[in-house]
């Protein structure tokens, strides 16, 4: 699946010269450099698996009163951008579908138009989608660490605040780099404010398990069962070893491919690493299908609301 510009020249570096990339090119012309090559019909699938889960869950949160507090308005948010991530999949797939089997004919400039709401349309929900990531660790944090206070920390009117500047700092970002997508100074903008969410969510996560065992191990150590501590570490250790994982396996190798665009773009391997953007591209919209399960369908009571909408029981 070819994508679309800006996006298309994410996959082929822009800053280095045409003859250096043709010799990088011809080094590593090994059949490990040759890419993978995925069907338009697996970016479909997911995007529609991704699109139908998030629409479930924004449905749930709106329909359940009970679920219209600050933590549920997050996860409704990242729903909303993984729905983004969804529906711009879909439009550059059916678009590129459609200009591919003549079927929609248009001109030039109009081309170039789709090209940049989409790719504006795309980098605005990767941004939110990271965002919002971010704010979910940061309110977890609060509900842990300050759960007498959460309510006066966590007001209603800062949480709208919250995800109000998320997502004008999204269309904003997603503007300037559809606008200035060539300077290297935007990608390393874009890999910095990645390495700040991972730092914080990793710091933050941590810090909440090592908390939760520290209280495992004092309620074993009053009842004498150390069975069960030992059974709640485990189960802890791999629901954050899944949240961070996750995170680190979808967004982690498109990010890593930013670095080499900075870093080495003439680089035989950076080269047969370009070659796998479409990969990196499906992990970021698996990532819109995984969020559901771990952010939003633990909980009981959305479960519950999720199969009233299910059965249309409004």
């Amino acid at each position: 699946m070819s994508t679309l510009a800006p996006l298309r020249l994410l996959r082929e570096p822009w800053n280095a010269s045409e003859g250096n990339q043709s010799n990088a090119t011809a080094g590593a012309g090994s059949a490990w450099c040759q890419g993978l090559d995925i069907p338009n019909e697996l970016f479909l699938a997911l995007g529609l698996v991704s699109l139908v889960e998030n629409l479930l869950v924004v449905a749930a949160i709106l329909k359940n009163r009970n679920l219209h507090s600050p933590t549920y308005y997050f996860i409704c948010c990242l729903a909303v951008s993984d729905m983004l991530v969804s529906v711009s999949n879909l439009a550059e797939t059916l678009f590129l579908l459609l200009l591919e089997h003549g079927v929609l004919v248009v001109r030039a400039s109009v081309v170039r138009h789709m090209d940049n709401v989409i790719d504006m349309l795309i980098c605005s929900s990767v941004v939110s989608s990271l965002s919002f990531l971010g704010v979910i660790a940061v309110d977890r944090y609060i509900t842990i660490f300050y759960a007498l206070r959460y309510h006066s920390i966590m007001t209603l009117q800062r949480a709208v605040v919250t995800m109000a500047s998320i997502w004008l700092a999204s269309t904003v970002s997603s503007t300037v780099f559809v606008t200035y997508y060539r300077n290297n100074a935007i990608l390393l903008c874009l890999i910095g404010f990645f390495l700040f969410m991972l730092v914080l969510m990793l710091v933050l996560y941590i810090h909440m398990f090592a908390l939760a065992r520290h209280h495992l191990r004092s309620i074993s150590s009053q009842q004498k069962q150390p069975t069960v501590y030992r059974s709640s570490s485990l189960k802890g250790a791999v629901t954050l070893t899944i949240l961070l994982g996750v995170f680190f396996i979808c967004w982690g190798p498109f990010f890593f491919h930013l670095i080499l665009i900075v870093t080495c773009p003439t680089n035989p391997f950076c080269t047969c690493f370009f070659s796998y953007f479409n990969l990196f591209h499906i992990l970021i919209i698996c990532n819109s299908v995984i969020d559901p399960l771990i952010y939003a369908f633990r909980s009981q009571e959305l479960r519950r609301t999720l199969r009233e909408v299910v059965l249309c029981s409004w």
